[in-house]
């Protein structure tokens, strides 16, 4: 087991590194970068970008030779100007030096400063995590306990009305996009035709700090009702399934039947016996369920709901090309990630001790 666990820990190291060097080999060749961006507003805009450059950029612009470069937006802008945007957003060294030094900064979790909030990249993220954070814990507490106990009923009357109804409405939900089903929910229960129950911005009140503190927990329920659901519905579809078809497949073991030929309880053998063995997977796959409903699946749902947490942090990164947020993000969500999937597999040790790590090939 311990062996096991090191060797994952070292594989973490080259997929860290592939991930790395896979994207920032990409962005290398997308246009639009935070140089041509800022190139294209001293052209076209000049106040905003030349208020970040200083005093001395509008006066660079009206001097402006022809001289060519490599970006497309800098015809006609002085060559020093152009170094100095290159410079500003530490283009100015070669790819692999940038790279290098990227990758000694991160082994220290220093991911610099955000190109356009003036930020440092941990600071954003920390700053944002607690509406993913909840977001992510609501909609995962929900989604076991709708899934899990509506999975057992499923699978005690596998074939029954209550069977096909259900599994109809759970195909119906899986079908219907976390992002499409949000909207409906604005429509109908937002204000946006119908009724207006619940408010359609943000994760609390404007005047959040003035309420007493039942007050505070109401008014934070009552924002982070509707994207929960939202969220819900896209996740317990797969969950309840897996409860249903893991419990039938224990239902039909054969210790099962023996326990039942010594006169247990229906109760008795589903809880003592079968539930240990069904929810194996179930458990086992909470961590990877969290990873994947905190850090992925909420960006659509963050951005209709105008929550100002990671995924629409991570959206305006890749709009704006504000690298350093890009790559810390995706830094630390990678690593959290794999650190799941390790926790992951030490989960189904600690449910089944039979599981034998030690000769399981990583």
């Amino acid at each position: 087991m311990t062996a096991y666990i090191v060797r994952r820990l070292l594989l973490i190291i080259p997929t860290l590194l592939g991930i790395l060097v896979l994207n920032f080999a990409l962005v290398q060749f997308a246009p639009g970068g935070p140089v041509e961006q800022t190139l294209a507003q001293l052209q076209g805009l000049g106040g905003s970008a030349g208020n970040r450059m200083g005093s001395g950029a509008q006066s660079d612009i009206s001097a402006g030779s022809n001289t060519s470069s490599g970006y497309h937006g800098a015809q006609g802008l002085d060559p020093a100007l152009v170094s100095e945007i290159e410079q500003l957003y530490g283009f100015d060294k070669p790819p692999l030096e940038r790279f290098y030094q990227m990758m000694i900064n991160y082994l220290q979790f220093d991911f610099g400063k955000s190109f356009y909030s003036d930020k440092r990249v941990t600071d954003l993220i920390l700053e944002k995590m607690p509406v993913s954070v909840s977001l992510g814990l609501w909609t995962t507490l929900l989604t076991y306990l709708i899934s899990v106990p509506l999975g057992i009923r499923k699978a005690v009357r596998d074939g029954s009305p209550f069977d096909v109804w259900t599994s109809s409405a759970i195909a119906l939900g899986y079908a219907i996009p976390n992002f499409l089903f949000a909207i409906l929910l604005i429509v109908l229960f937002a204000g946006g035709t119908y009724l207006e129950w619940f408010p359609l911005r943000g994760l609390t009140s404007q005047n959040f700090h003035e309420l007493t503190w039942w007050q505070q927990i109401g008014d934070y329920f009552w924002h982070i009702t509707l994207p929960v659901l939202a969220s819900v519905i896209a996740s317990f579809a797969t969950l309840t399934m897996l409860t249903k078809n893991s419990f039938l497949d224990e239902i039909n073991k054969q210790y099962v039947l023996t326990a039942r030929s010594k006169g247990l309880s229906q109760h008795a053998v589903l809880y003592r016996h079968v539930f240990r063995n069904a929810m194996l997977l179930i458990i086992a796959g909470m961590p990877a369920a969290l990873i994947g409903i905190f850090f992925t699946g909420s960006m659509l749902i963050e951005v209709i709901f105008s929550l100002d947490g990671l995924g629409l942090l991570g959206y305006e990164a890749v709009i704006n090309r504000d690298y350093p947020v890009i790559f810390g993000t995706l830094y630390i969500f990678t690593l959290v990630g794999l650190l799941m999937k390790l926790i992951s597999d030490i989960t189904y040790m600690l449910v089944d001790p039979r599981i034998d790590f030690s000769s399981r090939e990583v």
